[in-house]
């Protein structure tokens, strides 16, 4: 029988909080007033792999603690 520690889940919470600010300052970002600066551009281009970036580190945070309540 498996023991819950919802303590380690709670370290996933951060990650969550990113992951959903992420897409909302994508399209803050987004808004026309911001269309000539030059570095909205490349942030813009980066979201998406700092979103794959927290998902990746979520998925190996939650293996972790899988691994060790087993």
């Amino acid at each position: 029988m498996k023991k819950h520690n919802s303590k380690k889940e709670l370290l996933l919470l951060p990650l969550l909080l990113v992951a959903i600010l992420v897409p909302v300052g994508g399209h803050w970002l987004m808004q026309p007033s911001l269309s000539d600066v030059a570095w909205v551009e490349y942030s813009l281009a980066a979201l998406p792999l700092i979103l794959i970036i927290v998902v990746i580190w979520a998925f190996k945070i939650a293996v972790k603690n899988n691994d060790t309540t087993e």
